[in-house]
C-alpha cells in the first residue's frame, strides 16, 4: 500500500504567503486536514457513462474503498462544484453531505473505527470541464478526427481528477490498485489505463443505443491525475519487449488512418525502453504493460496509456531546435520518461513536482547519451538553457496545490547535470540515479527526501545548492577578473548567491581541466603564466552565469 503521510496543513500559515494570495478553496484542495488524513484509500472501482452528443457524463459513479487510519465519522472527498452529486451510499444507507467549494463532507451514521475497512459509493453525472488549450488547462477533450468521427479525451494534471470523477484528490494518497469501466455509444472503442479486462458490445437504454463497455485494470498504485480516458474511432497493434527481466508488452492505440504510420514511427520506442531500463532499471508497471494512445492533444504521461499527439513528427510538433536539431519524438521520449519520475515516483505535493519534471526532462539527456553520445548529450543539455526563465523559485508553496516555476523541467535538468559534475564519479552518479528510481518505486515522497537520500549516497551535503537552484529564483552568478603580475595572472572571483553557496567549478587555462573553490567571499588563485584567450569557465559542465568583473 502506498505510504500515506500523515501532516495537517495550517490554514493560517498559509496565509502568511504574501507573493501569491491564497483562498480557502485552495487550502482545501491541496491542504490535508483531519477529515482526509483520518483515511487511506485503498481502491477506487470507477464506472462512467460517457454522453459525447451532450458532452456529459451520465449515472456515474466510484466506490472509494479504504482503511480507517483514525477514528471518524465526517470525511472529504473532492468534486468540481459544477458536477452534481446524486447520491451517497454506505452500508445500504443513503448518507447526508454538504459541499464547500470543490469539497464534500459526508456524514456517517457511526464512527469508523481505526484499522477498518470500509467503502463509500458516491453517485454522480454532470458537464466536465472542458479543455480549451489541453494538456495545459485540463479537461475533457470533445473533438472529431478526420473522418468525422468522436474522439475523446481527458487530461488534468494540476487541475486535478476530481474535475471528472469523485476521489481524494491529493497526491499522497493513491489506491493500490484500480478499476476503469466506461460506457461509450458504439462503435466507438474506448481505452483507459491498465489492462483490457472485458469489452463487449450491449444495447443500453438510457442512451437508447448500442454501446461499448469496456472494463480496465490498474493493478499498481496510480496518482490520480494520471487516470485517463481515450475513446475513438482507434486501431490496436502491439509488439514484445523482451529485457533482462522479462517480455514486455507494448500496446499501441491510435486512428484508424495512421495505423501504418505509426507502426512506422514508433519503431523507436523499443531503443528508448533499452536506454531508460539501462539507467533506471526495469519499466515500473510491467504487468499492466506499457501503451501508446494517440490523442487530439499533444501528450501526457498517462500511466501505461501515455497520450500522443505529436502527429508522427521528430522535435515537438516538427520543431527539432527544441532537440538541438536531433531526429526523434519528444513527446515519445519525455512523456515516457514520466513512468519512472512522476508515475512510479510521486510527490505528495505539487509544490515538489521539480521531482517529477526535472528528473523526467534529464532523461531526454540520459536519452541523448545513450542514442548518440557523449558529446551529443552535452549539447543536447546546454541547448536546455534557452529555455529557462528564472521567474521563480522551482519550489512552489505547499498545501494549496500550486506548483513553482515551468523552470522545474530544463531548470531541474540542468541541476541534475551540474550535479553529475560535481558528484565526478559517473559510476556512483549513474547508480544513485538507478537507485532513486528503484528504491522509490511505487511510493509517494517528499522532494527532500531525494535530496536526503543524494547526500547520504553521494556522502556530501548539498542542502545549500539545492536551496540555490530550487528555491532561489536566480543561479549562481561566477564573478571573477584576471589580474596581471608580470607573466602570471591571478584569478580573483567569488560567487553571487545564497549566503553559504560555495559550489566548486571546473576552469581551463589551455591544457586541463582543474577545480576551483568559491564561495561568496572574493578569493584570489595564481594560475601562473598561460594565454589568457585560452581560460575558459567550464559553463558546459554547470548551469551557472559568468560575470567578468
Amino acid at each position: 500500500m502506498r505510504k500515506l503521510i500523515l501532516f495537517v496543513a495550517a490554514f493560517c500559515c498559509v496565509l502568511l504567503v504574501v507573493s501569491q494570495p491564497f483562498s480557502r478553496k485552495d487550502s482545501l484542495r491541496g491542504g490535508l486536514s483531519l477529515m482526509r488524513t483520518c483515511y487511506d484509500v485503498t481502491f477506487y472501482d470507477l464506472f462512467v457513462m460517457i454522453d459525447h452528443q451532450e458532452k456529459s457524463l451520465e449515472k456515474s459513479y466510484n466506490i472509494i474503498h479504504f482503511t480507517v487510519v483514525s477514528d471518524f465519522d465526517k470525511m472529504q472527498i473532492d468534486l468540481a462544484f459544477n458536477m452534481e452529486v446524486l447520491l451517497i451510499q454506505f452500508e445500504g444507507v443513503q448518507l447526508e453531505y454538504s459541499r464547500e467549494f470543490d469539497a464534500i463532507y459526508i456524514d456517517f451514521p457511526r464512527v469508523l473505527k481505526k484499522s477498518e475497512h470500509a467503502n463509500v459509493k458516491i453517485w454522480y453525472s454532470g458537464y466536465p470541464k472542458e479543455a480549451v488549450n489541453a494538456p495545459w488547462d485540463g479537461g475533457f477533450s470533445w473533438k472529431k478526427d478526420d473522418n468525422g468521427n468522436p474522439w475523446i479525451g481527458v487530461s488534468c494534471q494540476g487541475l486535478g481528477a476530481s474535475v471528472w470523477w469523485p476521489c481524494k484528490d491529493h497526491q499522497s494518497d493513491e489506491p493500490d490498485s484500480m478499476r476503469i469501466t466506461c460506457t461509450a455509444r458504439y462503435p466507438s472503442k474506448i481505452i483507459s489505463n491498465g489492462d483490457l479486462r472485458k469489452d463487449t458490445t450491449e444495447w443500453n437504454q438510457y442512451f437508447n443505443s448500442m454501446v461499448n463497455v469496456s472494463e480496465w485494470f490498474v493493478s499498481y498504485p496510480i496518482n490520480n491525475y494520471n487516470v485517463t480516458l481515450n475513446i475513438g474511432d482507434y486501431e490496436h497493434f502491439s509488439e514484445a519487449f523482451i529485457s533482462e527481466k522479462d517480455t514486455l508488452r507494448m500496446d499501441y492505440y491510435v486512428l484508424h488512418d495512421n495505423l501504418e504510420k505509426a507502426k512506422e514511427h514508433f519503431k523507436q520506442v523499443k531503443p528508448m525502453m533499452e536506454c531508460f531500463e539501462k539507467y533506471f532499471g526495469a519499466y515500473p508497471f510491467w504487468n499492466d504493460g506499457y501503451a501508446l494512445v494517440e490523442t487530439p492533444y499533444l501528450g501526457m504521461e498517462h500511466q501505461s496509456a501515455i497520450a500522443y499527439g505529436n502527429d508522427y513528427l521528430p522535435g515537438y510538433h516538427g520543431n527539432t531546435r527544441f532537440i538541438d536539431g536531433l531526429n526523434f519524438d519528444f513527446i515519445i521520449v519525455h512523456e515516457s520518461g514520466h513512468e519512472w519520475w512522476g508515475n512510479s515516483i510521486t510527490t505528495n505535493d505539487i509544490a515538489d513536482m521539480w521531482v517529477h519534471e526535472g528528473f523526467c526532462t534529464y532523461s531526454e539527456v540520459l536519452y541523448v547519451e545513450c542514442m548518440y553520445g557523449y558529446d551529443a548529450m552535452l549539447s543536447y543539455v546546454n541547448n536546455q538553457k534557452g529555455s529557462v526563465r528564472n521567474d521563480k523559485s522551482v519550489i512552489g508553496p505547499y498545501h494549496v496545490n500550486a506548483e513553482g516555476s515551468s523552470d522545474m523541467y530544463n531548470k531541474g535538468s540542468l541541476m541534475l547535470h551540474t550535479l553529475r559534475s560535481l558528484i565526478e564519479d559517473d559510476k556512483l552518479w549513474f547508480e544513485m540515479i538507478k537507485g532513486i528510481a528503484n528504491d522509490f518505486k511505487h511510493e509517494t515522497v517528499d522532494g527532500q527526501e531525494i535530496i536526503n537520500y543524494i547526500n547520504k549516497k553521494s556522502g556530501k551535503d548539498f542542502t545549500d545548492f539545492f536551496n540555490q537552484y530550487l528555491k532561489n529564483k536566480d543561479i549562481p552568478e561566477f564573478q571573477y577578473n584576471l589580474q596581471k603580475e608580470g607573466r602570471n595572472y591571478t584569478l580573483v572571483y567569488r560567487w553571487e548567491a545564497i549566503p553559504e553557496f560555495d559550489m566548486p567549478i571546473l576552469i581551463n587555462t589551455g591544457s586541463k581541466d582543474f577545480w576551483i573553490y568559491p564561495n561568496t567571499e572574493w578569493k584570489e588563485q595564481d594560475l601562473g603564466g598561460f594565454d589568457k584567450h585560452d581560460f575558459k569557465v567550464r559553463d558546459d559542465l554547470f548551469f551557472i552565469d559568468i560575470k567578468k568583473q
